[in-house]
């Protein structure tokens, strides 16, 4: 007696995620360490030199953390407000920020007390930066007001007041001190769309991105400048190339305020509304050593060349260990010819719903034994709900859609008598032939166009090769297929 033979799940292969030295690069992070900080983190910033410390402004103090430190090293507290913008001077010694009262003040990174106080706005300073020169700072505040300062005297330069609108980003040029460029709130980012802007053409508006879904809070580019990052209210991180193609993304727990990249991309730092400062470090080769090491060491080497210098006689007997074999439930009731209940089980809520070539399969080999009428008969409501729910959902796969329709031939034939016993099937059924009837009708449409295409492409061939394939024989025409 032959052994039963399991039933045959076609599965097609799939479409991979095309890996990328950018994915591969970017990829390449630890899990995020979470540190929580006193309010939303709003600013962060690294500092130029190393060791790369970076300064997390919330609330009403600013944290100086290390590269690789979970605990600060040094805290500002001398904020009697809301603390906003602190960035680091270019060599790292000093760090200036603004703060809701409206003032704004500098350290020294190695102590704690402002070593300088500019006063002159009259409403919150929420962006501050030092200019390419280390010498001045420029502020933008919610008095409509840019403002730039002398840092040796604390003494206002100028006053910039052609704004309309609250400041609410700022970033000064490396190469030009004298040059900087200023966001008001109503047009910072564009909303949900990135927009990217060629000052050398006056302005001109290069790109829109348009991948996120809430609002864009921030962006940076990398250490080498070839790659852009934006956060956004929708918890995404965003990495772009320089074709402005989305090669990674970064996923957070809520939603994003601040980011930036350490200088050699060491560290990227994200500040989310609920407080929550998230750290990634990239992997090195030191540390998938020291994981290597503290593995089990496995058998000696001696296990691996047993039997390595072995050589069969010709009189040698073979004798085969059969294969156990491990039936699936659906195959179990299958064999013993429980037919309704196989397809109770390839019916359950998770095989139809993440496996749905699984339930198909089974359809299919009850179809093969004959057996499909007798296994759809005699259903109550629910399970019949059950089956006409696969079919609304499957039935224009193609991979699915010979076999569901021979199912909805069945069902119909099956219960046609007695659909007003049930609205709910009777309502289920209604909207299977609507939308048979719209596939038939896009099947009718889409035949129309193949013809008009067929017509199309016959006057668009020369006359010669009209001639010379009429004197070929009609199996070795060439045949027009569509696309």
């Amino acid at each position: 007696m032959a052994s039963f033979k399991p039933t045959k799940v076609q599965f097609l292969p799939k479409l991979g995620e095309k890996v990328t030295e950018d994915t591969l690069y970017w990829k390449n992070y630890k899990s995020p360490v979470q540190i929580k900080e006193f309010g939303a983190v709003t600013k962060i910033d690294f500092s130029p030199l190393a060791p790369h410390n970076y300064a997390v402004t919330a609330s009403t103090r600013i944290h100086v953390y290390g590269l690789h430190s979970q605990e600060p090293i040094r805290s500002f507290t001398r904020f009697r407000d809301t603390a906003y913008g602190g960035s680091f001077r270019g060599d790292g010694k000093l760090l200036v920020a603004g703060s809701e009262e409206g003032l704004i003040r500098l350290f020294d990174i190695s102590g704690r007390v402002a070593l300088r106080q500019f006063t002159g706005h009259s409403k919150a300073v929420h962006v501050t930066s030092f200019l390419s020169d280390g010498f001045r700072v420029v502020s933008g505040s919610d008095d409509l007001t840019c403002r730039v300062w002398d840092v040796p005297s604390a003494v206002e330069l100028s006053s910039i007041t052609e704004h309309t609108d609250y400041i609410r980003a700022l970033a000064p040029s490396k190469l030009n001190p004298d040059l900087f460029v200023t966001v008001i709130s109503n047009l910072e980012c564009g909303g949900r769309y990135v927009k990217i802007w060629d000052l050398l053409k006056g302005g001109q508006e290069l790109v829109s991105l348009k991948n996120h879904h809430k609002t864009v809070t921030c962006a940076c580019l990398s250490s080498v400048g070839n790659k852009l990052l934006t956060g956004s209210l929708d918890r995404h991180v965003k990495v772009y190339n320089s074709s402005y193609k989305v090669v990674h993304n970064f996923d957070c727990d809520a939603s994003i305020l601040s980011m930036a990249v350490a200088p050699d991309d060491e560290v990227v730092a994200v500040g989310m509304t609920n407080g929550v400062l998230s750290v990634r470090h990239r992997k090195h080769k030191k540390d998938k050593e020291t994981l290597t090491s503290r593995r089990r060491r496995g058998p000696s080497y001696r296990v691996f060349v047993k039997g390595k210098n072995f050589v069969p006689r010709q009189d040698d007997f073979l004798v085969s260990k059969p294969v156990k074999q491990y039936l699936r439930k659906y195959d179990k009731q299958l064999k013993s010819f429980e037919v309704s209940k196989a397809l109770d089980t390839a019916l359950q809520t998770w095989t139809r719903t993440s496996k749905p070539e699984v339930t198909v399969a089974v359809i299919i080999e009850l179809n093969r034994r004959g057996t499909l009428k007798n296994a759809l008969a005699g259903r109550n409501e629910e399970s019949l709900t059950k089956i006409l729910n696969f079919l609304l959902k499957h039935i224009f796969d193609p991979r699915f859609s010979r076999p569901l329709l021979t199912v909805g031939d069945i069902v119909l034939d099956l219960y046609r008598q007695v659909l007003h016993q049930s609205p709910v099937v009777e309502r289920q059924l209604q909207r299977l032939m609507e939308v048979l009837g719209r596939e038939a009708e896009l099947q009718q449409e889409l035949l129309q166009v193949l013809g008009i295409l067929d017509t199309l492409f016959a006057s668009l061939t020369p006359r010669k090769e009209v001639a010379a394939l009429a004197a070929l024989p009609v199996d070795q025409g060439p045949q027009l297929q569509a696309a």
